[in-house]
This record gives C-alpha cells, structure tokens and sequence, in this order.
C-alpha cells in the first residue's frame, strides 16, 4: 500500500494536535488511591476520546464501569481476515508531576541544548539522549520542566486516534475489524485487569514503545519478593547478646546480594535484584524487591540465593525469624510470541514499509503486551516515539506521531490482505 505525502501531512498535522491537547489532561496514576481507576482524570480523558470517536462517526464505542474504552471498526468491504487490536493506556506515570502538562514546541531543532522555560537549571542534551543528534533540524516537544510531557503513552493514544480517524476520512484505506482498546492504570501494573478480551481480536498491538522504529517481542520475567524481619527489641543499654535488631539485619541482608546484579550496574540483557522498599525497627522491618531476568529459570534462581541467605541469616542471628512472599508479576511474552512468527514480521514489514529502520529491542521492563500475551492474544509492543519517560526531560519527535499512524495503517493493509 502508498501511503501519499498529503496523507503523510494529514497524518501529522491529526496527530500533533491530537497530542497537544492530550498531554494536558491530567492522568498520572496512583498507586495508594485503592481505586480503580487510581485518578479521576482517566475518566476524563476516557470521555473526551468517547466524544471524538462519536465525531468521527464510529458507532461501536463503549466505556465500561472500569474506564476500559473499546473501540470496533468494522472491516473494508470484502476483507475477512482475523480481526486485530491496537492497545494504549490512559494514564501517564506517578515518578514526576503530570499535572498542568505545558507542552512546548522547538521547532528546527540545531543539534544543540534544549532548554525549558519554566526550569531555566534544566538542561536536555546530545549526552542525556544521544537520540536527538537524529533529528537535527527537525520538530521536538518537551513539557515545560516542571512535569513530564506524557508521551507515554498519550503518544500512542493520539496515534490510534488518527489511525482511527485516518480510516474513516479515506475509505479506500484497507483494513480488516479493528476492535481498540485504550486502558487504564497501566503504569501501576493494573492495565489488564478488569480487560474483556472477547472484545478484542484475535491478533494485537500495544503502541507503547520507545525510540521511532523500535518493535518488541520481548521482555523481562518478573517477580516481587517481600521479606518480613522478625527480631527482638531490648534497651540498648542491656542489648549485648539479646538484641536482634531486624532494621539492621534486614539492611545487611540486601547489602549481602550481588551489587554488580542491581539496576545501577546492568544493561541490555543482563538481569538484576532491585530495593523498592527498606523501612522497619528494632522489632519488625519490612523489605521489598523485584527481581528481573529475560531467563526464567535465571530469576528463580535468584529466589533460590534469598532463601539460602534467609537460611544463613537464621543461623547467623539466634532468634531472628524472616518470612518471605514470592509473587509473579509477569512473563517474558517471547515465549507467547514465538509460536505466532507472523504477527511480528507483519510490524516488521509494516515499520519498514513507513521508511524506518526496524529497532528490535528487548523491553528492560513490562509492557500490557506481556500479559495479553499469556491471556491469549498475541501482542508485541510498537514504539509510540518519545524518549526521557518518566522524566522532566521527557521528549518526542514530532515526526514520530506520524509514522507510528502510518506504520499502523500499513499493519491494517498487511492483515487485510492475510488469509
């Protein structure tokens, strides 16, 4: 399929506009809320997105009590092909401020330092993002430098949107059933939870990834582990060999994991054990910890080196007792994918197709893809374009909005014409 440069224009102009008005809507998530969804301004954004759909003249639009927004277009005529998804979250990330988002446009970008008019001691640079030397003289969007921009993932929420609006505006544009769904709370790991999946298709994507031209079929296998210190608390004056100090022990029982194995000293493939949580006393302290590899088996046995040292520790301090919770998180879905070679090599034929260069990248984190995956819906991850997420430096090239809806609508030709 050509895609012509007045629809790349089209693409472009929809989708910054789109974007602009997005990243202004505040829909950080919070973690402490004991809501679902965790912040009223998922809803808000959920509502807005149901009104500009209705707009453009889509008829199956339905949110549901959860704030889940799905999205069915029915296929070109005489397409019959298996119906696919395009999947992005509605929230945007608790580590920085995503309240009172000013987007702010440098246009022309000289290869230099980009400044923030309302952080002047902030500074973006070739060093911090060795990515911007690619897009000298070209469009870049940054948040104001009190908050993060939010391009993850309202990049990708406004990319949809134009691939939606794209469909609709040119009819001749081939497709088979879209079934969109845009989700909330995934930055706090609760972006499938309450998901329906016989409203989604058979196949699917998440547009959530990084640099323009990245494609993911792969990520880490996650747990959680929360240990419990049990000691014994005696006045400090009378402790000698009856004190069993559990904030202590429980700080020298992570200094005693493998401090080249933390997210500090790891990169690429390379796993890691990493201390969300210490906090505690002389009687109780609590330590939490999630653990990441590409290989399964690798992180169980970093399971297996925390029971040993629990096991030591019990040893080593007479009457000291330590509990341990292990959870799974998620699951490296290149086990899911590998068995559906097609539904990568689509987006592989799809991003080079748009002109880029395909990025394959193997995700340092977890992605709602991971867990469609394992619940029966393939579904690797398509960069949405920015760069910095969950940072005052956040940044994306405008171009990248345009090529992640174009990239989306070769992907519709592709599976439109699969039998």
């Amino acid at each position: 399929m050509m895609i012509s440069p007045e629809l790349r224009q089209w693409l472009l102009h929809d989708a910054r506009q789109r974007f602009l008005r997005y990243v202004t809507i505040h829909t950080t998530s919070d973690d402490h809320s004991g809501q679902h969804p965790s912040s009223a301004g998922q809803w808000e954004l959920a509502r807005i997105l149901c009104q500009e759909l209705r707009e453009l003249g889509i008829q199956e639009v339905a949110l549901d009590e959860d704030c889940y927004l799905y999205v069915t277009l029915p296929a070109s005529p005489g397409v019959t092909s298996p119906p696919i998804s395009f999947c992005a979250h509605l929230d945007t990330s608790p580590s920085e401020s995503g309240e009172q988002v000013k987007p702010v446009i440098h246009e022309a970008y000289d290869g230099g330092t980009i400044r923030f008019p309302d952080a002047p001691e902030l500074l973006l640079t070739p060093e911090d993002s060795p990515q911007l030397r690619k897009y000298v003289g070209q469009t870049i969007i940054t948040a104001s430098g009190t908050t993060l921009l939010g391009a993850d993932d309202k990049a990708g929420v406004a990319e949809i949107m134009t691939t939606l609006a794209a469909l609709q505006t040119f009819p001749d544009l081939p497709h088979p059933e879209m079934r969109v769904v845009f989700t909330p709370d995934e930055e706090i790991g609760q972006g499938t939870q309450q998901i329906d999946l016989a409203r989604l298709g058979q196949f699917g994507y998440t547009i959530d990834g990084g640099e323009m031209g990245e494609l993911e079929d792969e990520c880490f296998h996650a747990l959680r582990i929360n240990l419990t210190f049990h000691g014994r608390n005696v006045h400090p004056g009378e402790a000698k060999n009856r004190m069993v100090n559990a904030a202590a022990i429980a700080a020298r029982f992570f200094a005693a994991l493998p401090e080249h194995e933390t997210p500090e000293h790891t990169e690429l493939r390379e796993g890691f054990f990493h201390l969300t949580h210490l906090s505690g006393d002389e009687n109780r302290a609590i330590c939490s910890l999630i653990l990441r590899d590409f290989d399964g088996e690798r992180n169980m046995k970093r399971v297996a080196l925390i029971e040993h040292l629990i096991h030591t520790f019990h040893l080593r301090y007479d009457g000291l007792r330590v509990e341990i919770e292990t959870l799974e998180q998620y699951r490296n879905m290149q086990e899911v994918l590998r068995q559906y070679p097609a539904v990568v090599r689509k987006a592989e034929i799809a991003i080079e197709q748009a002109g880029l260069t395909v990025i394959r990248k193997a995700i340092r984190g977890g992605t709602d893809g991971s867990r469609l995956s394992f619940l029966g819906l393939p579904t690797p991850n398509i960069f949405s374009g920015g760069l910095l997420y969950h940072s005052k430096k956040e940044w994306i090239p405008e171009i990248a909005l345009q090529k992640a809806a174009e990239v989306m609508l070769h992907l519709c030709a592709l599976w439109a014409a699969h039998e």
